[in-house]
């Protein structure tokens, strides 16, 4: 009964949410295309043609919609790139080219590069949250690593002056993740929008320029 009441209280209010209506009217797969475009407008940060991005953790295809539009010229074209890529299936974004797998795998490391033809690109952008168990240290390791695997395709893969956005979770561990990110970029900023519930822990890093 206590775990009926606890999803009903969720459900009622995720139906409540004023992002969720947003989101509905705006036409975004979810709530979370507004943490990112909060997270860009905080820096400021704007793209030249051309631009290569990457979506680690895509699904449902949120984050992948923000940045077509930013993207997109005032006609709708669109000369950027955009290359999605996670685990589960996600339905087909015009602009957006999908990869389903697991970025830590040779063979979609393979079929990227192919797709960028080896070339840099401009902002790598993650949503990406581990399975929590409730166990906190547990759940801290899981969220460390991946931030440090989210690190780690980053410095292979973004030119010197590109970004990256990356969702982390306060608590045990977070200050490494920090520092270990302060580690390779110039300026590192957390950043928690306003459009994050309340009740999470959830807290975004911006890392812009390599060092």
């Amino acid at each position: 009964m206590a775990n009926y009441k606890s999803s009903r209280k969720w459900i009622n209010q995720h139906i409540n949410d004023p992002y969720v209506k947003l989101a509905q009217q705006k036409g975004y797969r979810s709530r979370a295309a507004f943490k990112l475009i909060e997270l860009l407008e905080t820096e400021n940060l704007s793209f030249h043609n051309g631009a290569r991005v990457i979506d680690l953790g895509s699904a449902p295809g949120s984050w992948s919609q923000v940045m077509h539009e930013k993207l997109s010229k005032s006609n709708g074209a669109l000369d950027s790139r955009i290359i999605a890529l996670d685990l589960l299936p996600m339905d087909p974004l015009p602009g957006v080219e999908f990869i389903q797998g697991d970025f830590l795998d040779q063979d979609i490391i393979d079929k990227l590069e192919k797709i960028l033809s080896n070339q840099l690109v401009d902002i790598v952008i993650s949503d990406m949250a581990p399975n929590l168990s409730g166990i906190r240290d547990v759940d801290s390791m899981r969220i460390c690593n991946i931030c440090e695997l989210a690190l780690n395709f980053a410095v292979n893969h973004l030119k010197k002056n590109g970004v990256i956005i990356i969702k982390s979770f306060h608590g045990s561990g977070f200050s490494q993740i920090v520092y270990l990110y302060k580690k390779f970029f110039k300026r590192v900023l957390e950043f928690k929008p306003k459009s994050s519930r309340f009740k999470s822990s959830e807290t975004f890093l911006i890392a812009r320029n390599l060092k």
